[in-house]
C-alpha cells in the first residue's frame, strides 16, 4: 500500500479546511503529489428558451468552483486543481479517484459534528461504501490544531484475514512516515449491570492478547495494547492518544471485495475517534 497520490475533496466552508489540512500534511510527509477536487452538480443541455436559464446556471456554476478552488489555493498552496461535475459529492470522489490512480482519498467531518469528532455527512456515506481506495476522515478543527507531523498509526485489530491483510498495509505506511505502529483490539464488556461473567470476561482479555501477539510476530517494533470498556468509545478512552495520532480499521468482511465499506464497529470508531480515522478497502 502507498500513499503517494493523496486527492483531498473540498468544500469551501470551514469544515472543508479539516480535510484539506490532513490531506497537505500527509502529502509533505509522504513526499507525494496532492490533488485538490471541487465537485460540484452537472449541468444540462435543452433546447429552445430553457438555453437562457442553461447558460445562467453554467456560469453560476463557473463562479462557485473559481471562488471554491481560489480558498484551496490560499490553503494548500503546490498542488493539482480539478472540478468535478458529479450528482453525488462522494460518488464523485470516487470516479476521480478511479480516473487519476489517486491512492487515497482525504475529507473533512460533515456540519454537526463536535469539534474534535467526525461527523458523517452523505460524501462520507458514499465513499465508505463504494471508494476502493483507503478513505481518510479528518475530525472537526483539524485544521486549527494541525500537528506538525504524523506521529503514530493505531490499529484497530480484530482477528481475521480483513485485519491482518490491515496489519500488513499499515506497516508499509508506518515505514513510509516514519512512524511507530501500534495495534489495539477492543474488548467491550456492554452495561455492568449485564449478566457477563467475570470469567468470559477475563478469556476475551486473554484471546485478544493471544491475537495482538499473533498479528505482530515478525514485527517486534509494535505496541500492542488490550483497550476494555463498556463501549467503544469508553474503551478508546483508556488509553493515550498522540497529537498526530491516525486510526486505522480494516473494512467489513460482508462488504464488497477490494472496495471500502464501513462495518459496526468501525463505524462507531470513526464516531468516538479524537484523531483522524483511515478505513481501507476490503482485501480478503
Amino acid at each position: 500500500m502507498k500513499l503517494h497520490d493523496v486527492l483531498a475533496g473540498f468544500v469551501p466552508e470551514l469544515l472543508g479546511r479539516d480535510g484539506l489540512a490532513l490531506a497537505v500534511l500527509l502529502k509533505e510527509q509522504a513526499r507525494g503529489r496532492l490533488t485538490v477536487a471541487y465537485v460540484q452538480p452537472p449541468t444540462w443541455s435543452v433546447p429552445g428558451p430553457a438555453r437562457a436559464e442553461e447558460s445562467a446556471w453554467r456560469a453560476y456554476l463557473m463562479e462557485q468552483a473559481d471562488a471554491a478552488l481560489w480558498q484551496a489555493r490560499e490553503l494548500a498552496g503546490d498542488a493539482d486543481y480539478v472540478v468535478h461535475a458529479h450528482k453525488g459529492s462522494g460518488r464523485g470522489l470516487v470516479e476521480l479517484a478511479r480516473e487519476r490512480g489517486a491512492d487515497v482519498v482525504v475529507i473533512g467531518s460533515a456540519p454537526g459534528g463536535g469539534k474534535g469528532r467526525i461527523a458523517l455527512g452523505s460524501t462520507a456515506d458514499q465513499l465508505l461504501h463504494s471508494s476502493s481506495v483507503p478513505v481518510l476522515l479528518a475530525p472537526r478543527g483539524y485544521a486549527g490544531e494541525r500537528p506538525a507531523a504524523l506521529e503514530r498509526l493505531t490499529v484497530a485489530y480484530r482477528r481475521g484475514p480483513g485485519c491482518d491483510a490491515a496489519v500488513k498495509d499499515a506497516t508499509a505506511v508506518a515505514a513510509a512516515l516514519g512512524v511507530p505502529l501500534r495495534l489495539v483490539t477492543l474488548v467491550v464488556s456492554g452495561d455492568r449491570h449485564a449478566v457477563i461473567e467475570e470469567d468470559l470476561l477475563e478469556r476475551l482479555r486473554d484471546q485478544a492478547a493471544s491475537d495482538l501477539r499473533t498479528a505482530t510476530r515478525g514485527r517486534p517494533e509494535a505496541e500492542v495494547e488490550v483497550l476494555e470498556g463498556g463501549n467503544v468509545a469508553q474503551a478508546l478512552r483508556t488509553t493515550s492518544w498522540l497529537p498526530g495520532e491516525m486510526i486505522i480499521c480494516a473494512s467489513s468482511a460482508t462488504g464488497p471485495l477490494r472496495r471500502v465499506f464501513l462495518g459496526d464497529t468501525s463505524l462507531k470508531i470513526v464516531r468516538a475517534a479524537t484523531c483522524p480515522v483511515m478505513i481501507l478497502p476490503r482485501k480478503c
